[in-house]
Parts: structure tokens; C-alpha cells; sequence
């Protein structure tokens, strides 16, 4: 078991701190984004070793949407700091996100296909296409970005069972059901700031 934990510290440390990130995403605590960088960091190596080149590639993303995220969360009128309020996906930007979507997948199906060994590109393509727009979607505080969260974590986390990635399917498992807590738990905000 010692043997285990050694050999897959690295995704624990990851797994953990994947947790952290889930629970303050859904407390809507800014500090969601520097724990969400320094599990991309881990996860850059887990998927490295993994051949999950796109999903590697996301964690590079999710770097640099990290620092984006504080900055945006962090925002404040003169010496006051203002709460980014949860907003609801119009119709117009969901044509434009879902659009979005379909020209990251094609652009990274078409590379993992052609340049890398990847066992399972399409899938691996489809998540990270999706993990790019939801992610997005959290640095607005878009409400709807639960739901894609929601397709992409069952998703990856069969993928991730697939290759034998055990502890980070675990996280994919909770992160599936706690997304949709989250979800509802941010329509509640929305309805009570839409109240006042």
C-alpha cells in the first residue's frame, strides 16, 4: 500500500487539492483559483505520464484561467472589494460557447489524431474543448458552466477509470455529483439577487 501511495503521490496531492478547488468553487470563494493552479500543476505531470495530451494541455489552460479567475473575482470599485454576482447564460452566448466548442474539439481532435499516441483522442478532445468553455464559464460566474461540468466529469471520469487513473476518478465521481450541487446552489444566489 506505501508502495501505492508513493508511486501515485503526485495525483493524490492532486486529487486533494481538487477537492479544496470544488468546495470553495461552490462557497464562491476566490481562493478556488490559486488552489486551482497549483492543481494544475500536478495534474500537468498525471496526464503527461498518462498520455492524455490534451487533458495535459488543459491544465496549462487552467493556469493561466486561474490567474484570470483571481483577477476578475478580485475586482473592486476604489477601496471596496465587489463580489462577482452569478449571471444566467443567454441564448446568444450559448450559440456562441457551443460554437466555440465545436472548433476546439475539431482543432484538438485533429492534432491528438495526427501527432500523439493518444489511446482515446475524441473523447480526450471532447473533454477538454468542454473543460475550456465551462472554465470560462466559471471565471464570469456563469451559472450554466454546473451543467457542462456535469457532462465533462462523467465523462472523464469513465475515461479515467479506463486508464487506470483510480484516485482522479474518484475526484471525477464527486466532482459529477457535486456539481450539481453546486449548480443549485447557485441558482439560489441568482433567484436572491434577482429578488432584491
Amino acid at each position: 500500500m506505501l508502495d501505492w501511495i508513493s508511486a501515485n503521490s503526485v495525483e493524490i496531492i492532486g486529487t486533494l487539492s481538487g477537492f479544496i478547488f470544488l468546495y470553495l468553487e461552490i462557497k464562491q470563494n476566490k481562493w478556488l483559483w490559486p488552489v486551482g493552479l497549483f492543481s494544475a500543476l500536478m495534474y500537468i505531470y498525471v496526464f503527461f505520464v498518462a498520455k492524455f495530451y490534451a487533458d495535459m494541455g488543459l491544465q496549462f489552460y487552467y493556469v493561466f484561467i486561474s490567474i484570470y479567475g483571481w483577477f476578475h473575482w478580485s475586482r473592486s470599485k476604489g477601496q471596496v472589494e465587489e463580489e462577482l454576482p452569478v449571471v444566467s447564460l443567454g441564448l446568444g452566448l450559448f450559440f456562441k460557447l457551443l460554437l466555440a466548442s465545436l472548433f476546439i474539439y475539431i482543432g484538438i481532435s485533429f492534432i491528438l489524431v495526427n501527432y500523439t499516441d493518444s489511446p482515446i483522442p475524441y473523447w480526450d478532445s471532447f473533454t477538454t474543448a468542454l473543460s475550456i468553455v465551462a472554465t470560462w464559464m466559471l471565471a464570469r460566474k456563469i451559472l450554466e458552466q454546473w451543467l457542462v461540468w456535469v457532462l465533462v466529469d462523467a465523462v472523464s471520469m469513465g475515461l479515467y477509470l479506463y486508464k487506470g487513473l483510480y484516485p482522479t476518478s474518484i475526484l471525477f465521481a464527486f466532482y459529477t455529483i457535486l456539481a450539481l450541487y453546486g449548480y443549485y446552489q447557485w441558482k439560489k444566489d441568482l433567484a436572491k439577487s434577482q429578488a432584491i
